[in-house]
């Protein structure tokens, strides 16, 4: 049976999360998070901006917004594009200049709501969100999107990588509660990937989030689901991926 909460508790507060990866990257600094860049990401930069020429990519503006302690955003520098990268954590930013340092490269960094981004409209190539909206209910996600499209110029590509209702978490939660339909509390079946994540997880299927972003005038360039097994496959995650770019008008 499919447990909720009441009104009083779906109101997510940023500062949940927010608490959680300060102290997380407190005390794991680069261990809270991996070093290298998300697989599907490196394939979407490979579909869209790799064949660019080095002068080319200087003009290419890319944001990810939950940029954590620059696992991907080392490597859009490295590449030569204009590399920009927002977190709601301050400590995770502290870190991500670091990585960045550490490479010898350098993107724009600040700490804020993904929710209520801080850049002017028609801004950026790419926004780029690797597992990082998740933690958004279904209202305040659909906020987000609306701001992605906000920031991107016309033509301009979002990437995302998000949990799939496939999982195993989302189809047995067992005393995980739902903030709405598509959101747990948190994950606390202890065999499930992610458990110890102690604020709001959300689930998504990929039919779900292409008719989503077609109700914001995104064309949809690729849509797939990447699974993968844990516990010698005794448990199962799945990622939706996608790809949608900007109307022109």
């Amino acid at each position: 049976m499919v447990q909720t909460i009441s009104e009083r508790e779906k109101m997510i507060s940023a500062k949940i999360v927010e608490d959680f990866y300060e102290n997380a990257y407190k005390e794991f600094g680069f261990g809270a998070q991996r070093k290298y860049p998300n697989e599907e990401f490196c394939r979407f930069m490979g579909r869209n901006f790799f064949h660019k020429s080095p002068e080319e990519r200087k003009r290419i503006k890319i944001l990810e917004t939950g940029c954590g302690s620059g696992a991907n955003l080392w490597m859009i520098a490295k590449e030569g594009f204009d590399a920009h990268g927002i977190d709601l954590s301050s400590e995770a930013i502290f870190l991500a200049e670091k990585m960045l340092e550490s490479y010898g490269v350098a993107a724009e960094l600040s700490a804020q709501n993904m929710c209520d981004l801080n850049f002017q409209n028609n801004n950026f190539d790419a926004v780029v969100d690797v597992f990082s909206s998740y933690c958004f209910s279904k209202k305040e996600h659909l906020l987000y999107l609306q701001e992605i499209k906000r920031i991107l110029k016309p033509g301009g590509l979002f990437f995302s990588y998000f949990p799939a209702k496939q999982s195993d978490a989302y189809l047995f939660p067992k005393d995980s509660r739902f903030i709405d339909s598509d959101t747990l509390e948190s994950i606390t079946r202890e065999n499930s990937p992610f458990c110890g994540q102690n604020y709001p997880f959300r689930f998504i299927h990929s039919c779900e989030y292409e008719q989503g972003l077609k109700n914001l005038d995104f064309d949809i360039q690729y849509s797939e689901m990447i699974s993968r097994t844990y516990h010698k496959r005794q448990e199962v995650f799945s990622f939706v991926v996608i790809e949608a770019k900007k109307g022109s008008i």
